[in-house]
């Protein structure tokens, strides 16, 4: 098979949560590691730090690759899902794994493929973890997919375990409290592996304290490290000034490219992650981090994080899709000096609609639409639920259309905001990722 062969096959034959939602998550390990099994034990073969989170993962893990990249280190990165490309999910270095790698690992494994029936997720990862073991890396920041417990990438044992937040998301599968949620992502601190959780809340911090207790494993809150004293924009990145909350006289000054605000709490959790490797040996001092967070995009090709791709009118591109991430964006909106809002929107079925149109701004103009994914809620209904909360706009076959008509609309001192789905972001036209 030669790549396109290999994607197709890769797409239609397994089960691939992005498209089809809960049916293709496992709630267990046991393909992954009769997995890892067959490729000799890969996750064995290179150090590592795990991330899960509601909100920020793939933020935290990127600005560690880019902290560990500029260190030195041979570092690879694991996200998921993808924006625009299949191999935006493994990457050495901040370059993308070659076509010929991953239709050589599918063609490899193509057997045990037909004899385990696994999931997409499970068999991106089993290539992710040969890939890096081949080629000799340091270090991989391993993101989760969903959750942490059951998740497929629970099999490594990493130098430090990261877990970024908690709020509401996908709770038919990982419960509808924050405790439950917290007890499934509380599932990657491994015995004797320390952790750090990016933020402290009251519900959920008895979760963390007692599952690291079991394991004896070090807990450190980030936000109670230290706490980011002022901050502002200036010249597209965002200036922070962070305060050790135990040595006051202690205040830095960081920039970093990744310009929305809730990186704030984001940069927290890195320091915190910076210093613990610190600690255990690895170059990830502050000037290193100084050094790496201005370029963090550049370095490991991160995008879709408040992140404009367009201007005048400037357009935004913004993969929040919960009720907490849309509630930061909605912050973040009314800092911004605009005419008029303009609002693409596309959602996922699956997610707390209600809670989510709730927290959109009502003085906006709306371009509803939808990713074309069976997952997705039909822009249509999308419109009709969003009318219930004084949200009104026009309807639109793709996320091209929508965002063609709002440009048209849109005077030069508008803002274009397209958000609700990392799926509709990828049908965003190549143009705007130039």
């Amino acid at each position: 098979m030669n790549y396109q062969q290999t994607i197709e096959y890769l797409f239609s034959k397994l089960p691939m949560f992005s498209r089809i939602g809960p049916a293709a998550f496992k709630k267990d390990l046991t393909n992954t590691l009769k997995l890892c099994e067959a490729l000799d034990h890969p996750q064995r073969k290179f150090k590592s730090i795990h991330v899960a989170g509601t909100n920020g993962k793939g933020s935290v893990s990127h600005m560690l690759a880019a902290i560990l990249q500029t260190a030195g280190y041979k570092t690879g990165l694991y996200t998921s899902p993808h924006l625009k490309d299949f191999r935006e999910r493994i990457k050495i270095n901040g370059e993308m794994i070659g076509e010929a790698s991953v239709s050589s690992f599918t063609k490899c494994i193509k057997p045990l493929i037909e004899e385990l029936k696994p999931s997409f997720f499970e068999i991106t990862v089993g290539m992710a973890f040969d890939y890096f073991a081949k080629q000799q890396v340091d270090i991989a920041v391993i993101e989760v997919g969903l959750g942490g417990r059951f998740d497929s990438t629970n099999v490594i044992i990493p130098e430090l375990s990261i877990i970024t937040n908690i709020s509401y998301d996908h709770t038919s599968m990982l419960g509808n409290t924050l405790e439950k949620i917290a007890f499934e992502k509380a599932g990657i601190i491994k015995p004797g592996v320390p952790v750090v959780i990016g933020e402290l809340h009251p519900e959920t911090k008895p979760v963390f304290e007692q599952v690291a207790a079991e394991k004896k494993s070090g807990i450190r809150f980030a936000s109670q490290q230290r706490y980011v004293a002022t901050w502002k924009w200036q010249d597209h990145q965002l200036i922070v000034e962070v305060e050790d909350r135990h040595h006051h006289e202690n205040r830095r000054r960081y920039s970093t490219d990744l310009t929305g605000i809730y990186q704030l709490r984001n940069i927290l959790t890195v320091l915190e992650a910076a210093h613990l490797l610190h600690d255990k040996g690895w170059k990830t001092g502050n000037e290193t981090v100084q050094i790496a967070l201005p370029k963090v995009k550049k370095l490991t090709g991160l995008h879709g994080r408040w992140e404009i791709i367009h201007r005048h009118p400037d357009i935004i591109l913004e993969v929040a899709h919960n009720e907490e991430g849309i509630r930061l964006m909605a912050e973040q909106i009314e800092l911004c000096s605009y005419h008029h809002l303009h609002i693409v929107l596309g959602i996922v079925k699956d997610k707390e609609t209600d809670k989510i149109l709730c927290r959109l701004p009502r003085q906006a103009t709306y371009y509803f639409t939808h990713a074309h994914i069976p997952r997705a809620m039909h822009a249509e209904t999308l419109k009709q639920n969003a009318s219930r909360f004084s949200l009104e706009g026009s309807v639109y076959e793709n996320v091209n259309m929508a965002l063609e008509a709002a440009k048209n609309r849109a005077s030069a001192e508008d803002l274009i905001l397209v958000c609700g789905s990392i799926f509709l972001a990828g049908e965003i036209g190549n143009q705007y990722f130039k």
